[in-house]
């Protein structure tokens, strides 16, 4: 007789637990198809990740160094060993949630793996110079030929990782076409991450600080570009809330110096989160993205959002009918973008309808197809 599948014999594994961003939504999300499922991670911070009250988690040897729970960009070389030696024994199912090492778990035959992938490991492969050149810098440099050999066993062992899941599910159209390009492997279907439009449906009043402003919703890591926010809106004197915390939050303040109209809050909860999306101008996403939930949040709110025409979430964000696609990732691009969001007429009733092809119950249903 064919076992039947509960949440208690079903894993999930993620890279790591220490903040979070849309790709904790993802889990988050999951965990209502799943509501007993174990999770697995390298390290976990509880401080920077209380989304983890309700789950029990498993974690990797790397935990017993504080140290890293924090600041796992160390740990790239201890990843692969920390991965292979969880125990999968008693799961039928297994989920990798990953854009780095957790598709490279292994499971026994008649476990059924499948990896929702985030991204190809970006410093390893599509991002690898832009790495190089943010993290490698000045006395730094000296590294850099240590890096590149770590960087070349780390590339052998994600191929091979890459073809342990049965399955592997793309976020996107660009995380697709990286899987084929770097993996050699194909993909099952894009499924878009989901957008919790429950959140946006009660309103709130406006900040009365804050008459009119543009608002980031992002981890703070250089590929980000939030710097080009902060510049554009300084120049022109508009104000900018950044929410969010992350490597590159000290350089990013550097820069806005003691500008009035910079204004860094941190992490904040869901109904202050939902607030500053709903009396924004607009929402400015200008990294290169593998998706971006914060695209759809923004309209979810009823705000037009502007994104980097290559991102993996342009292809969700109609130019001129949901938002302005940037095309260039410089100051001069983002500043005409901004005019062009100040100069048209958004219809927020058409937003809120276009996010709502991304809810929830949509990615739950595609995700009920393959478990």
């Amino acid at each position: 007789m064919k076992k039947s599948r509960t949440s208690s014999n079903v894993a999930i594994v993620y890279d790591r637990a220490n903040s979070f961003g849309g790709a904790e939504r993802v889990l988050l999300a999951l965990k209502k198809l799943f509501p007993k499922a174990d999770l697995f991670t390298s390290v976990l911070s509880k401080k920077n990740a209380e989304w983890v009250a309700d789950w029990n988690v498993m974690t990797s040897f790397l935990q017993r160094v504080p140290f890293f729970r924090t600041h796992h960009q160390l740990l790239g070389l201890f990843m692969p060993i920390a991965f292979e030696s969880f125990d999968f024994s008693s799961y039928d199912l297994v989920i990798s949630v990953t854009s780095e090492a957790a598709k490279g778990i292994i499971t026994k035959p008649g476990t059924n793996h499948i990896c929702y992938l985030l991204t190809p490991t970006r410093y390893l492969w599509s991002h690898q110079k832009e790495y190089e050149d943010n993290y490698y810098v000045g006395i730094k440099r000296v590294l850099l030929p240590l890096h590149r050999l770590a960087v070349r066993y780390l590339q052998r062992w994600d191929i091979v990782a890459a073809n342990r899941p049965n399955i592997i599910i793309p976020i996107s159209l660009v995380v697709k076409d990286r899987c084929e390009k770097y993996y050699k492997r194909k993909t099952e279907d894009v499924i878009y991450p989901p957008v919790d439009t429950s959140l946006f449906r009660n309103s709130y009043p406006p900040f009365s600080h804050l008459p009119s402003y543009y608002l980031c919703v992002s981890r703070l890591v250089p590929y980000k570009r939030i710097d080009l926010a902060i510049d554009a809106c300084m120049e022109q004197k508009k104000h900018l809330v950044i929410i969010g915390k992350g490597s590159d939050e000290e350089r990013l303040k550097k820069k806005a110096g003691n500008s009035s109209f910079i204004h860094f809050e941190g992490y904040v909860g869901n109904e202050e989160l939902v607030r500053y999306y709903q009396h924004c101008n607009a929402v400015i996403f200008p990294g290169e993205e593998d998706f971006g939930i914060v695209a759809l949040e923004a309209m979810a709110a009823g705000k037009p959002v502007i994104v980097y025409s290559r991102s993996g979430v342009a292809g969700v964000v109609r130019d001129g009918l949901t938002g302005v696609h940037l095309q260039e990732q410089n100051r001069e691009a983002l500043l005409k973008a901004i005019d062009r969001v100040e100069k048209h007429v958004w219809n927020s009733s058409v937003l809120k309808q276009e996010a709502e092809q991304y809810n929830e119950k949509r990615f739950l249903e595609q995700w009920r197809k393959y478990i």
